[in-house]
């Protein structure tokens, strides 16, 4: 059951946490819970003692250097460190997704594992619809212009198509993708959602809701197809070639969530053929993205290298998280965002 209290009254309850994170939330924790004390883990040097240390906090900034396949040292020495904490109970995560290995490790050992899903929904959100206008008013064109100082009007050639009550389907409907439908109708396009459990009813964001077995009678209809869910077995590989047909020529594609989501190669050959007519890929299967991939240099192709999150307000936000999950775990009370 979450929360502590079996621990003997007035004892301290012991959290491992990066030294940088207790140097820029630690004010912020104890004031959340004043019987709360902090073990920094530094990033060299001898490790702290974890004995009685129950709950563990994974900041961004262990992570930052690192990518998802080639994880970063500091963030190797924490979670390894967190093995060998006996008494350890529960582990916080900056991230919203928890589909990382040494998490489902965690999950596998018995550990209670929460997520910071909705922290990093605004910057997402903004960032996938940023890439939908870019690709919409033909950025990658003007982009390519100027390399060659060249003045080339849109006016010239093909115009942008109007945004306005072109269709948007999002597949997911957490924080990220209801964030995203937001965004996407304040511009004037009409948004369904795909979600697991269409019963459950339209979250805000959507004009409308399906499941996921509906996928391959909206895509005809898609003119943006917006991938922001977590890669599950459901979701793994659901955009493949078939899917790619099925959506009209010319139609662009925002992938925000995983690249494990897409069949990549599916995708190269729909933007080289162009039946797509463009994509804004933040994710893909390999990280970082090697020189050699076709993916640089396609020309309505914008790469971004898994920085849709990247924001100077979301480590506060997960902090709030944090201290409203450790607030909880104190008095016995159900986490919130509990991975599964």
């Amino acid at each position: 059951m979450p929360g502590s209290l079996n621990r003997p009254a007035g004892e301290a309850l012991r959290v491992l946490l990066s030294d940088v994170a207790a140097a820029r939330h630690g004010a912020r924790i104890q004031e959340a819970l004043p019987e709360a004390a902090l073990v920094p883990v530094a990033s060299e040097g001898p490790l702290p003692d974890p004995a009685g240390a129950e709950v563990a906090f994974v900041t961004r900034d262990l992570f930052v250097g690192g990518t998802r396949h080639r994880l970063n040292p500091r963030f190797l020495r924490f979670v390894e460190f967190l093995k060998v904490a006996p008494a350890l109970r529960w582990v916080q995560t900056f991230s919203a997704g928890t589909d990382l290995v040494v998490y489902q490790e965690m999950l596998a050992r018995g550990l209670l594992l929460t997520n910071s899903a909705g922290a990093s929904a605004p910057a997402v959100a903004q960032t996938a619809v940023t890439g939908l206008l870019a690709l919409a008013r033909q950025f990658p064109r003007i982009v390519e212009a100027q390399r060659r100082h060249a003045w080339e009007p849109l006016y010239d050639g093909e115009e942008p198509r109007e945004v306005e009550g072109q269709a948007a389907l999002v597949v997911g409907t957490g924080p990220i993708g209801q964030e995203i439908g937001r965004l996407c109708r304040a511009f004037g396009l009409r948004t369904t959602g795909l979600r697991r459990d269409p019963a459950a009813g339209i979250p805000p964001g959507f004009d409308a809701v399906a499941g996921f077995a509906a996928l391959p009678d909206l895509l005809p209809r898609t003119d943006w197809l917006i991938l922001a869910c977590p890669l599950t077995e459901t979701t793994r590989n659901l955009i493949d070639a078939r899917a790619l047909a099925l959506l009209p020529r010319g139609r662009h594609l925002v992938n925000v969530s995983r690249g494990g989501v897409v069949e990549e190669e599916a995708l190269l050959e729909a933007l080289r053929s162009g039946h797509l007519a463009g994509a804004f890929l933040d994710v893909f299967t390999q990280e970082p993205l090697p020189a050699g991939s076709p993916f640089w240099d396609l020309p309505k192709v914008i790469v971004s290298p898994h920085s849709a999150a990247a924001s100077d307000g979301l480590p506060e936000r997960v902090a709030a998280i944090f201290c409203d999950n450790l607030r909880r775990w104190a008095k016995g009370e159900a986490l919130r965002n509990l991975a599964r």
